[in-house]
C-alpha cells in the first residue's frame, strides 16, 4: 500500500527531479542559503534534512549513501565536516523556510531555504558620514 508516500511531483520527470534537488541541496551545503520557488523549498527541505541526518552518523556507509544522492563529493565533504557536527544536539528541524513573496516574470511564490543554525552576514551597509565640527566663521 502507498498510504502517505505522496511526493511534490514539480512538472518533471522522477529522474529530472531528483538531480533537481540534488542540485539545490548541494548549493544550500556550499552557499548556507538558496533563494528559490515555495514548492521547490519545500521538497528539497526533506532531502536536505535526510542528508544531515545521513552526516549526523557519519560513518563511511553514510558518507556513500550521500554522495551516491547529492551527485558531489565536495558538498558531501562540507556536510559531513562543517554542516552535520553543528547540529549534533538538534533531533529535527535543521532548516527553515522563509516565504518572500510573488517573483514578477510568472508570478510563482518564492521562499529562501536555509539552515536554523548557521548566521549568514548581511550585506554590509555603507559607511555612515562621520559627523565633523563646523567651523565658526
Amino acid at each position: 500500500m502507498r498510504h502517505l508516500k505522496r511526493t511534490a511531483k514539480l512538472g518533471r520527470t522522477s529522474e529530472h527531479r531528483n538531480a533537481m534537488l540534488a542540485n539545490l541541496v548541494c548549493s544550500l551545503i556550499e552557499h548556507k542559503r538558496v533563494t528559490t520557488s515555495l514548492a521547490k523549498a519545500k521538497a528539497a527541505r526533506s532531502v536536505a534534512e535526510k542528508m544531515v541526518t545521513l552526516g549526523k552518523k557519519g560513518t563511511i556507509a553514510h558518507r556513500r549513501l550521500a554522495v551516491a544522492r547529492l551527485h558531489q563529493e565536495s558538498a558531501a565533504k562540507i556536510l559531513f565536516k562543517e554542516i552535520a557536527p553543528a547540529f549534533k544536539d538538534r533531533r529535527s528541524g535543521y532548516t527553515r523556510i522563509i516565504k518572500l513573496g510573488q517573483r514578477q516574470g510568472d508570478a510563482a511564490q518564492l521562499a529562501i531555504l536555509e539552515w536554523v543554525d548557521t548566521v549568514v552576514p548581511a550585506a554590509p551597509a555603507a559607511p555612515a558620514a562621520e559627523a565633523k565640527p563646523e567651523e565658526k566663521k
